[in-house]
């Protein structure tokens, strides 16, 4: 999310560009240094033990490893300048112990997404907005070793019968990789980003992505156990803003966190972390969402978290939600407050139960108690738009009403988009609920501005 704001603008496109790419090199010069770095990698596994790596400390072993590199270029004798010796280096040593051309990449904290479009084609995204770099794998096959290298890290395979694969690296970050023949033009890798230090509740009052107030309303309804559904679109903070508000549960509940890919950085002390798995090679195996919900229920859970509902498991969140496990909270991709009820209607009828219409939106009104609406506005900037209490049911409609909004008034000349957070002067009715749970919240905090 906003993390890489947070950093400023530290590096322009054009400094990156040349930093990570071959800018000012032609095809020849760039695949004879191909050619290069792939000779002395070989070398070097070649004189590498590689049975000892594991029981090596990583600084001992990068130490390791750029000492026989020296000493194996240096026999070469070739004809290179100091800084073109180090960037040979310091690329093998990524290629042998990290991810090779992308391993600057990640070391770069204002990049949030790294896309890999192919073997020559690598984009990523800074404060909101997307850039071609100038990385380049070797060729599609040089693509596949670092997906692999990835996956293989956490028990997963990618291969032809199984073409499509969700993974994460050890800092948390998301990875979603796909081959051919799904994917026409090469290997497709994608990595979203996820900071060392995750966003704090601060950090979002920062980037203006809420206001005290609203905060403040989120930190009481969590506190209160109401269950709360954080909606959004792609990359628009989602589990970001999920990670804060977790972050407001107390101390000695014991909270079950269910994924796809591990991306939750929960800081209290009592959680159980559960992610899904795929099928193995035979087709057998797999464990979905809500086998693990289902699961989770037998766990003695104070709360549920769910990274994302996107399917079947919708039904049995919801059914954890209306018996006993109050506080869960989960997220789901839509554009509006509306649009995720609907999806969420959509998702239980995937549960292949024979539901009415009317009473499964009777179960979703009963469940839910806040919907949290999270956009990234043209500009790259990511704020909460809606802020809205799911009242109950009026006839065969769920109803619901705004408590803040986020107004737009237009756009600035350079591009960033103008607007004001506003109370809509509607006091919710769980305002109750909050004063009995000890919430106490700042006097007009509903007044409309």
């Amino acid at each position: 999310m906003a993390l890489f704001e947070r950093l400023g603008r530290q590096q322009t496109p054009k400094v990156m560009t040349e930093r990570f790419g071959y800018k000012g090199q032609g095809p020849e010069t760039r695949d004879a240094y191909q050619e290069l770095k792939s000779r002395v990698h070989h070398k070097l596994i070649e004189k590498l033990d590689l049975a000892s790596i594991d029981t090596i400390p990583q600084d001992q072993i990068r130490g390791q490893v750029r000492l026989a590199l020296e000493a194996i270029i240096a026999g070469e004798t070739l004809p290179l300048s100091r800084a073109d010796r180090e960037r040979l280096i310091e690329e093998v040593v990524h290629e042998t112990l990290g991810l090779g051309p992308i391993e600057p990449l990640l070391a770069d904290p204002t990049i949030s997404d790294i896309l890999v479009n192919g073997h020559d084609q690598v984009y990523v995204e800074r404060f909101g907005k997307l850039e071609l770099t100038g990385v380049k794998f070797k060729d599609d096959n040089h693509v596949r070793q670092i997906i692999d290298r990835i996956v293989a890290a956490v028990g997963r395979r990618v291969d032809e019968s199984s073409p499509m694969v969700d993974a994460r690296l050890p800092d948390g970050s998301r990875v979603n990789a796909i081959i051919p023949p799904l994917s026409i033009d090469g290997p497709v890798l994608s990595i979203r980003r996820f900071g060392a230090n995750p966003l704090t509740a601060n950090d979002l009052l920062t980037f203006e992505s809420l206001t005290p107030g609203m905060l403040e309303l989120l930190k009481g309804t969590v506190k209160a156990k109401l269950n709360i559904l954080i909606s959004g679109g792609t990359g628009a903070g989602k589990t970001t803003l999920l990670n804060v508000l977790s972050g407001f549960v107390p101390g000695e509940e014991r909270v079950v966190t269910i994924e796809d890919a591990a991306e939750l950085q929960l800081q209290q002390e009592h959680v159980v972390r559960l992610e899904t798995r795929p099928p193995n090679i035979e087709g057998r195996g797999r464990i979905t969402q809500r086998d693990l919900v289902r699961n989770a229920l037998r766990m003695r859970p104070d709360r549920i978290i769910v990274g994302e509902v996107r399917g079947d498991e919708a039904l049995d969140m919801l059914q954890a939600m209306n018996t006993g496990h109050d506080g869960s909270l989960t997220t789901i991709h839509a554009n509006t407050p509306r649009d995720s009820l609907s999806r969420l209607e959509t998702m239980v009828l995937m549960a292949g139960l024979d539901l009415p219409e009317k009473a499964i939106r009777e179960q979703i009104a009963s469940a839910l108690n806040l919907i949290v609406q999270i956009a990234r506005l043209t500009d790259g900037r990511r704020r909460v738009t809606n802020v809205a209490e799911i009242v109950g049911m009026e006839g065969s409609v769920v109803t619901m009403q705004d408590i803040f909004v986020f107004e737009r008034l237009g756009v600035s000349e350079d591009g960033t988009v103008l607007g004001r957070y506003k109370a809509t002067g509607i006091r919710p009715k769980f305002a109750e609920r909050l004063f009995v749970a000890g919430v106490h919240l700042p006097p007009g905090i509903f007044d409309e501005a």
